[in-house]
């Protein structure tokens, strides 16, 4: 038998190329819709499932179900305890994930060919029938309350919770960490859990794609024996549309020497006709590495930081540009203003040909990197999915960065960016702030 460690050196070798993609729809005898990638150079099958909701289904005061959910689904299931699970699993070399996101609950598989039924069978126990037992909930309850705690003296996570807090409304449920709070996390009881599973994990609200050495029919037979125990349950609600995050300042006192903040403001969904400029024009001002404009002027050129970024951040329910920067206390006041000044400037002056044809050079030729392994080309076959792209758009994918002008990437800057409306939460303690 091929081990995983052997498929997973080949892998880098013999993956798929994104311009290759032969992508198929099907609908299993089961009802479940997937998209398919045959791939028979490597005797291995990933399969990606995502279920619509996640941590904002959580019920007020059970913030974190979903991801103690997601941690104990491999602890346990049918007549198999934790370590008889892991047993089962090792013996056919199979390997699972489960996680659970603001607005999804991921699963995810790899498989060798040769014992995919019974991957398949296991993981159907383990979406289906988890059993919650009190020992794995106890330790796996601790390694999250330890997380949190350490996250208590972690700048960069408490600034991106505060920020989050600070955006949303009280009660709406991206005001809350995915991991919850150690006060919910410890009121959790397995009766919340097995509630939250069913809330969770539900027919109505899946996406599936399957990647690998497997044809159609027995992607499908799969699948199907993979969500076979489910309930069908009711779509999921729509997120509720949050309004724009505050402006200003906030600052959250933290002994360290280091500040570390989180900023940003409204952005683009990414089925506005403008989204692919605003992509463009965020890899100019923030989201190219050491070739983005706020590391030039942030470290390049004054040495605030050693890195700061921006990106379009799309939930179900809140189109986001954010950025991070982190740097230390004397100077993050300055570095913010240097900030607010690029975020001023892109609007105000705009770009020229040549930083466009650097962006496009660059986003158009490392697309192909998020297609250079199986699980990857799974997950964007969810992701396109999800997103109601259509089943050609990773063809499409580079003609649309082709198509960006300069006129389109000042004209969204100029309607996008706003720095004096940019939501600003330090953590730490920065000076002049």
């Amino acid at each position: 038998m091929r081990t995983l460690t052997h498929i997973a050196a080949m892998t880098a070798l013999l993956a798929t190329p994104a311009a290759a993609l032969d992508i198929q729809s099907h609908t299993t005898p089961g009802g479940i819709g997937y998209w398919l990638v045959e791939e028979p150079a490597i005797p291995m099958v990933a399969l990606e499932i995502t279920f619509e909701g996640g941590a904002r289904l959580d019920p007020a005061g059970q913030e974190g179900a979903a991801n103690y959910v997601a941690a104990l689904l491999d602890e346990g299931a049918g007549d198999l305890d934790a370590v008889g699970f892991a047993e089962a699993r090792d013996a056919i070399s199979a390997r699972f994930g489960f996680s659970a996101g603001r607005d999804s609950f991921s699963v995810s598989a790899r498989m060798l060919s040769e014992s995919a039924n019974e991957t398949a069978a296991l993981l159907a126990t383990a979406l289906a029938e988890p059993r919650f037992d009190a020992d794995p909930m106890a330790r796996v309850r601790g390694q999250i309350l330890s997380s949190l705690a350490e996250a208590k003296t972690n700048p960069s996570t408490l600034a991106r919770d505060a920020w989050f807090a600070r955006a949303f409304a009280e009660g709406h449920p991206y005001a809350s960490p995915v991991a919850g709070s150690e006060e919910s996390v410890e009121a959790l009881t397995r009766e919340a859990l097995l509630a939250a599973h069913g809330r969770l994990l539900t027919r109505a609200n899946v996406t599936v794609g399957v990647v690998g050495d497997v044809d159609a029919a027995t992607a499908s037979a799969l699948i199907d024996t993979v969500l076979a125990g489910l309930p069908e349950g009711e779509p999921v609600p729509p997120a509720p549309v949050a309004e724009a995050p505050p402006a200003g300042v906030q600052v959250v006192e933290l002994s360290v020497p280091q500040s570390a903040a989180i900023f940003g403001h409204a952005g683009l969904r990414r089925d506005d006709p403008d989204f692919f400029p605003a992509f463009v024009m965020n890899y100019i001002l923030g989201g190219g590495d050491f070739s983005s404009r706020l590391m030039e002027e942030v470290r390049e050129k004054r040495g605030l930081a050693y890195g700061v970024y921006s990106y379009l951040s799309v939930l179900d329910g809140a189109a986001l540009h954010l950025g991070s920067v982190q740097t230390v206390n004397a100077r993050m006041a300055e570095s913010l203003d240097v900030i607010r000044g690029e975020w001023a400037r892109l609007r105000d002056e705009g770009i020229d040909e040549d930083a466009l044809e650097r962006a496009k050079r660059y986003l158009t030729g490392a697309f192909a990197l998020r297609f250079d392994s199986n699980a990857k080309i799974a997950g964007y076959l969810v992701f396109m999915q999800r997103e109601d792209l259509g089943i050609d758009y990773y063809e499409r994918r580079n003609s649309l960065v082709e198509a960006v002008t300069v006129e389109d990437v000042n004209r969204v800057a100029a309607k996008l960016l706003d720095p004096d409306a940019l939501s600003i939460v330090v953590v730490g303690q920065p000076v002049g702030l």
